[in-house]
Formats: C-alpha cells, structure tokens, sequence
C-alpha cells in the first residue's frame, strides 16, 4: 500500500508541475495567435492524443460502440469544454495579465458548488458561503494590482471573462458526473464535438492563418498537457491514492509555482496584491470543500 500512495504522490506531483506551465504556454500562444486559433491547435493535439491513447490501452473500439444518446450527451458537454470554456478563458488571458487571469480561473469550485444546488440537488451550509466571502475579498484584493489605483487599469472585462468561464467548466463538470463512459472516452468525444464547433467558427469568424513561431509550439504544448498527458496522470493518481481529498489538495500548489514560472518567463512582476488574494482565494476553496 505504502509504494502504491508513493506513486500516487509522484503522479500528483507531476501533473501538478505540468499544469504550472500551462498559464506561461497560454501567453505565449496568445502573442500571436487568437483565442480561437489556439484552442482550435490545442483541442485538435488533444484530440490525436486521447485517439492515440485510447489505441494503445485497447479500448479504441468503444469508440465504434458509441450510441445516439451517448453522441448528443458528447455534443453537449463539447459546447462546454473545450469549445465555450476555453474561448473565454483565452480571450480573458488575452485581456489580462497571467498573474491575474490564472487564480481568478481557480474560482471554479464555488461555482460548481452554487450550480449544484439546483441541478444535483446539493445543499450549501453556512460555512460554504462564509468561505465564498474570503475567496471573493481575495478577489477584490487580486485585481486591485498593487493599490487602489491599480482598479483604474484593470480589465474588468477580463475579469469578468476569467469568472465567467468557471460557469462553462462547472457545467462540463456536472453533465460528466452523470456521464458514466470510461474518462478517456468521454474526453475523446467532448473533444471530437469541441474541435468541430471550432473548425465552423474558424470559417466564419477567423483565419486558418497559423505562424509557424512560439506561439503555434506553444498551443500544440497546450493541447498535449493541459487536457492530455496530464489528466491522465491526475487520474492514475486519484486511483492509487488511499485519501483522494489529501492527494487532490496539492493541485492548489500549481497557481504558487506557476507565478514563479510567470515571473521568470514571461518576465511579469508579481505584485503582492496578487499572492495576497491567491491565499485568499485557495483558503476560502479549501475550506468549502472539507466542509462540504
């Protein structure tokens, strides 16, 4: 048991190392890409990738197996994820700095918590919503940007976009607990629907135009550890783990190391208003799930 939770933990580990780049590759692709065009690359390298995985553990005959309600679920949960989810967030990395945009997308446990009252019929206690109030301060205290001044220059757009897609992947999240296909399955498909809206709204509304630069390496980077490598190493992780909740916590590391990344990539000061209201944030978070 004792070897099977060291490697549990050394799965974590390395998906949460992975996912601490990702706010860094966001940034990058966006230099000289659209939203659109980085998620049309990186939904499309995901998708080879869950093709080529599903191959390789033998299971790429359920794909064949697949029914006309399983089909018009995965059209559903595409909408969602990758296709509505990422284009906002995106477009919000596009409009903000990394150091702002990435915590503010760690705000989604909230938001799942308040959708599943209505449609998981779930309850939230006092101490929920007293949680919500210190995330949210952490919030305030984030996109001050070092000072009351600093609201002046905030893109509340961008904000409004980074908190707005925490609703698309709390919906994503719901629909797959109801989904009960093998996890890789259900990615290929969601995948699979999400890369063809993509490919429809490219043609209507932007260029299949990529610079063979950074920023096209940087959204193939993203397809492969974003949604790919590293959710499968998150899942083996989860499934040799004694305790899912200790194992889970560490992924609320990842926004401490990815400011490092941040800062020693991008270049970004980090202010610290920002660590400040990360805390905040990722305490308020912590507290609402071990007093669920």
């Amino acid at each position: 048991m004792e070897r099977e939770e060291a490697k549990s933990l050394g799965y974590a580990s390395a998906a949460v190392l992975i996912w601490s780049t990702v706010a860094t590759a966001f940034k990058l692709a966006l230099r000289e890409m659209s939203p659109e065009q980085v998620i049309f690359i990186a939904s499309g390298v995901s998708l080879l990738f869950f093709m080529v995985y599903l191959a390789f553990i033998g299971q790429y005959k359920l794909l064949f197996q697949v029914t006309g309600k399983e089909l018009r679920w995965s059209a559903l949960t595409g909408a969602l994820n990758p296709f509505a989810y990422y284009l906002i967030l995106f477009k919000a990395y596009s409009l903000l700095p990394a150091q702002l945009a990435q915590p503010l997308n760690m705000i989604w446990p909230f938001t799942l918590a308040l959708l599943s009252v209505p449609m998981l019929k779930q309850k939230i206690t006092g101490k929920q919503f007293a949680a919500l109030g210190v995330s949210f301060a952490g919030i305030v205290i984030l996109t001050s940007q070092g000072s009351f001044d600093g609201f002046k220059s905030t893109s509340f757009p961008g904000i409004f976009l980074a908190l707005g897609s925490s609703v698309f992947w709390a919906l994503y999240w719901i629909l797959n607990v109801k989904d009960h296909r093998p996890e890789a399955i259900k990615l290929f498909f969601s995948f699979l629907f999400g890369f063809l809206y993509l490919l429809l709204y490219l043609a209507l509304w932007g260029k299949f135009k990529f610079p063979a630069s950074l920023s096209l390496w940087a959204s193939i980077y993203t397809g492969l550890f974003e949604a790919g490598i590293t959710y499968l190493l998150w899942m083996k992780a989860m499934q040799l783990s004694r305790n899912n909740a200790v194992t889970g916590s560490l992924v609320y590391i990842t926004p401490f190391i990815s400011l490092l990344i941040i800062s020693g990539v991008l270049g970004e000061k980090i202010l610290g208003t920002t660590v400040a209201g990360l805390v905040l944030i990722v305490s308020g978070i912590l507290v609402q799930q071990i007093n669920r």
